[in-house]
């Protein structure tokens, strides 16, 4: 039976063009922030691997995000002398996002619920503040910057030319755009490979039943590890390209508990195991803050009579309000998510 069009990466790669055409070419800070949401997007698909695949519940999502950006800094900033190129710096922040995930998932294997979520959120806590005091390593709350942008070969520079688009990513927004989507395709693709292979099935079977999973032969624990570092694998990835994108890491403070709750709500909002709700839960709890209420704030200010510096119809006053609003009905009345479909038997 064919998949729902949804569920394909062409789908997606086509509402991204289409995203394009409206936000690059007539707003380049929207299309700046539309790029910010393919790489959380990413990030999210790493999530959703620990908490909606392997049943984890992980609140310490954007630790191993600050560990990716952090080491993309250290390898490329100008004050340290390894002048790493981008894809060695993705790599290395990828692996040792899975290296930190692996070594303090590995102690908590046998904690469950609560108990994993507490000491996880305990992990970004003690890493923030670890960021902040290693002034030597990571420059405190000054952070790393700049750190350099990508640097294209020739040959694509010269294509690239060839179609209106510079050929360098600090003076052609656009090339952002493109880079992180064909890495979020290509990462959306190849979990969704994962997750219908017996690797997927395993963690299904771990997170529905550990016993029942054990006793069919599964090593738990080696399923659960994979998931763990396969996750924070890519949080440390998506963390470089924030750091990339953002020419520097960012001050610690950026990769707070607040962070790895968003990017919880955004799982859950798209339902729990699937790649493409993660996604459609990026873009819809991240995107109301950062698309829609710039836009609600301007059409509600060009109609409001009376003082205009009142700030009773300021909708991002409200915004707090709304999206809580939304979470409680989402839960009450679709609790598997936007696109989460009923649990297979």
């Amino acid at each position: 039976m064919k998949r729902p069009i949804a569920e394909r990466p062409l789908a997606i790669a086509c509402l991204a063009v289409a995203l394009y055409a409206v936000a690059l070419r007539r707003d380049p800070a929207l299309g700046s922030q539309v790029t910010n949401l393919f790489i959380f997007s990413i990030l999210a698909i790493g999530l959703n691997i620990i908490v909606g695949s392997a049943g984890m519940f992980h609140l310490g999502i954007a630790a191993l995000f600050g560990i990716g950006a952090y080491t993309t800094g250290i390898l490329t900033v100008p004050a340290n002398p390894f002048g790493c190129g981008f894809w060695f710096s993705l790599l290395a922040s990828a692996l040792s996002a899975a290296a930190a995930g692996v070594v303090i998932g590995a102690p908590l294997l046998r904690l469950r619920g609560d108990f994993f979520a507490l000491v996880t959120l305990a992990f970004g806590e003690v890493l923030r503040f670890s960021l902040r005091n290693l002034e030597e390593i990571t420059g405190g709350t000054r952070a790393l910057n700049p750190v350099p942008p990508p640097v294209l070969p020739q040959w694509l520079a010269g294509i690239l030319a060839q179609v209106g688009i510079g050929g360098e990513f600090a003076e052609e927004y656009r090339l952002f755009y493109w880079l992180d989507l064909a890495l979020l395709l290509t990462v959306a693709a190849a979990v969704a490979r994962i997750d219908t292979s017996w690797l997927g099935r395993r963690w299904r079977a771990v997170r529905d039943d550990e016993l029942a999973a054990a006793c069919l032969g599964i090593n738990v624990a080696r399923a659960k590890l994979s998931a763990l570092a396969l996750g924070s694998a890519l949080a440390g990835m998506a963390g470089s390209l924030y750091a990339f994108k953002m020419t520097g890491t960012a001050s610690p403070d950026a990769y707070d508990f607040s962070r790895s709750a968003i990017m919880l709500c955004a799982v859950l909002a798209g339902g729990l195991g699937s790649v493409r709700g993660a996604i459609a839960g990026t873009f819809i709890v991240l995107g109301f803050d950062n698309l829609l209420m710039p836009w609600l704030d301007h059409w509600t200010q060009s109609w409001q009579t009376g003082d205009p510096s009142g700030r009773l119809f300021v909708f991002s006053n409200w915004r707090m309000i709304v999206f809580g609003t939304l979470l409680i009905l989402l839960v009450r009345y679709r609790p598997q998510g936007l696109l989460g479909g009923p649990r297979r038997v």
